[in-house]
């Protein structure tokens, strides 16, 4: 029978410090303001497009709303809703035409368009969501994001 080795019995850690955190200075109130403005200026002609093309299907109760500050996930929240499923679908085909052709972007994913219920379109910066008016009332993104500040055409 081989011979057993000894455990090795527990050390006792030592107490990590921590480091101090090397924090970067804030940029200056004009360099930010330039690039808010940039920003806008691109934002504005995508859901102005968008804005349009759902309108030209007849979609209902658009809302756009502004989510810098509130939200880090995207900077607009693009919502309407249409009467049934395939004006829902016909809403997302039109939006993704468009956009597509007057601004040359196109979404990096689309969800939920099989069935239309809601229908999620991610443009980075901006976000679609077509509702059906059952889904909409359901998840009422307007209250959850009641800061964020409404764009009007």
């Amino acid at each position: 029978m081989p011979a057993r080795t000894p455990r090795k019995q527990p050390t006792t850690a030592k107490p990590r410090t921590a480091k101090p955190k090397k924090v970067a200075a804030a940029p200056a109130p004009e360099a930010v303001a330039e690039v808010v403005d940039a920003v806008s200026a691109d934002l504005n002609t995508t859901w102005r497009t968008a804005f349009a093309a759902a309108e030209e299907k007849q979609a209902v109760d658009i809302h756009v709303l502004e989510l810098r500050g509130i939200t880090t996930m995207t900077d607009v929240f693009f919502i309407c809703h249409g009467r049934n499923t395939r004006q829902n679908q016909a809403i997302c085909d039109e939006i993704e035409q468009k956009i597509k052709e007057q601004n040359g972007e196109r979404p990096l994913a689309i969800e939920g368009q099989a069935h239309g219920e809601w229908i999620l379109m991610d443009y980075g910066d901006m976000v679609v969501h077509i509702f059906s008016e059952k889904a909409r009332e359901y998840y009422d993104l307007e209250r959850l994001y009641r800061d964020a500040k409404r764009l009007v055409l």
